[in-house]
Parts: C-alpha cells; structure tokens; sequence
C-alpha cells in the first residue's frame, strides 16, 4: 500500500477550513479501510501567509488527529510557491501526494482512481474538468482561451487541468531540480516527462466563502504563465518591428513619389494615426521585454522560493 499525502494550500480559508478537514478524513479513512493506501497517509494544509485564523484552526486540527499536519510559510508567497512549499516538505515522507484547493471545488471521489493510475504505473496523474457548464459565459471563454493560447504558445499545458494532480515522489525529486522563481506549475510539471494519465470530474461550487482568485489575478496568473514558458511574445514583437520597418520603406517610397510628382498634401491626419499607432506599439514592446528582463532579474538573484516557519508533523504537539 503507497503512502499517501494530501497538500493543500490555504490563504485566508477560515471559513471552509471545518467542512473541508471533516470531508478530506472521511475520505481518507474510507481509502485506509479498504487498503487503498496505508495507514500514515495525512493531510497537509499549508498556510500561505494567512491573515484571518487559518492556521489556528490548522493547528487546533493537527492537535486532535494526527491525521491532519501544518505547514506555516514567514509570509504571503502565492499560490503557486505554497504549493510547491507543501510538495517539498513532505516529498520525502510519502509514496505519493495529491494536491487540491481548500474550497473543494475539485471532486475528492476523483482521488480513488487518481491513486489507481499510480498503481498501474503512472507518476503524475492530472485531474481535469469534464465540463464547465457551471461556469459563466466570460469565464468559460477566457478560460478556454488561455488553454489555447498557451498551446499556440508552445507551451505543454493540460487543457482545464489546475492544480488537482497525483505526484510520485520520484516525480517531485524531479520537480525540485527545476530552480527557477517565477513559477507555472500547470506548464512545469508535464515538463518531467515521466508515464502521466488523465482523470475526469465534474467542478462544484464553493463551499463557503469567496474566491481566491479574482479576474484581477487570474489574468496575473495567466500573463505568469505565458511569460514563464515561452519566448513567443518576444519573438512576435522582433516580426512586428521587421513588419512595420518594411511599411515604413514603403511609405517613404511612396512619399518621394508624391513629392517629385507634385502632389505633396499636408496629411496631419494619416501624422497623428501613425504617430501614435507607432508610439504604443512601442510602449507595448518595451513593456514586454521589460517583463522578461524583470524576470531574469529576479532569477539571478536567486532568492528562496519560500520559507517554511513551522511545520506540523507526527512529531510536534
């Protein structure tokens, strides 16, 4: 039987915290009565630099099953580092981890056959939307449109697949060797190759509380995304500049032309529009390259990704 842990990232998650732990033990007793996994699986709940009660609750939870464990960063570091922050500290004390939101959107009944899939030899096992008929029309479209411009990107990204995935710990040994800050876990982790399969759910509504995750970060995460994977918005930038360098030849040509001829006509309109279509065009390139080199700059630094203050195992009280 593999050993099996839970990873959960929480900010803020006071008031889905009870619902949840009771739901997650449930379903981990039921999985260590039927020998599904073994009897030191746990549920690790790590608290992203939480401001409300979080982490009382998950230590008042750790004090009364050992079941449940804790893991306390200094401070706020996102999502994505928080769960790569649980990942880490627990990499060596299971067979296999599973992470999930603290808002139990994801379907935790999906885990039986998550856990099947590494039984057959799958290291990583992605959990992904059979649907979102649940979702609203804008969500839905913008949603489904950064899938497809990450694929059209390069980027090797699951379609509707978050962050509700199995991992070997031998697929987390590999994980650890990517060292870069800026993190995309969606587009990193199909990056280690090993055998995956895919798992399908249905997404339910929140359990209590508000999203995490407002347009104004998720479209954050989204330009995360695209510019920690791919090279194309650079790329695309360098075409238009070729593009643009060639119109202006021609316009130039065209501009002798009508000058030799005798037809010069003061165009203060056709001034104005390539002005200022060729000033933003300019800003939006700087800007973009800004973004890469920002980043290249927080990676040379090569600060910590996150610290872990405390952590609550088998053998803390």
């Amino acid at each position: 039987m593999s050993t099996l842990y839970l990873v959960v990232p929480c900010y803020n998650e006071q008031e889905v915290l009870a619902d949840t732990s009771k739901q997650l033990k449930k379903k981990m007793k039921d999985l260590i009565e039927k020998n599904i996994i073994s009897s030191d699986s746990r549920i690790v709940f790590v608290d992203d630099g939480s401001r409300d009660t979080t982490w009382t609750i998950i230590s008042s939870l750790h004090n009364e099953d050992k079941i449940f464990q804790g893991v306390k960063l200094s401070r706020n570091r996102g999502h994505q580092n928080a769960l790569l922050a649980g990942l880490m500290t627990v990499k060596d004390k299971c067979d296999i981890t599973i992470s999930l939101d603290a808002d139990l959107q994801d379907d935790i009944n999906a885990i039986d056959e998550m856990v099947k899939c590494y039984d057959e030899g799958c290291d990583v096992v992605y959990g992904v939307r059979s649907a979102r008929d649940t979702d609203t029309f804008f969500k839905k479209f913008t949603a489904e449109s950064f899938y497809k411009i990450m694929k059209a990107m390069g980027a090797d990204v699951v379609f509707n697949h978050a962050d509700y995935r199995l991992m070997s710990s031998r697929a987390l040994n590999r994980l650890e060797e990517f060292g870069e800050v800026n993190l995309f876990l969606r587009g990193i982790v199909p990056m280690i190759g090993y055998k995956s399969d895919t798992v399908y759910y249905e997404r339910r509504e929140r359990l209590a509380g508000e999203s995490k995750y407002p347009l104004k970060k998720m479209l954050a995460f989204a330009w995360e995304g695209i510019t920690s994977l791919s090279m194309k918005p650079i790329k695309w930038i360098s075409a238009l500049g070729i593009a643009i360098f060639a119109i202006s030849i021609i316009m130039l040509i065209y501009s002798l032309i009508r000058h030799f001829t005798g037809h010069t006509v003061a165009g203060w309109t056709s001034t104005m529009l390539s002005i200022w279509t060729i000033g933003g065009l300019q800003l939006f390139a700087i800007g973009v390259i800004g973004e890469y080199v920002g980043k290249v700059y927080l990676e040379t630094k090569n600060r910590p990704k996150f610290i872990v203050e405390k952590y609550l195992d088998d053998e803390i009280n």
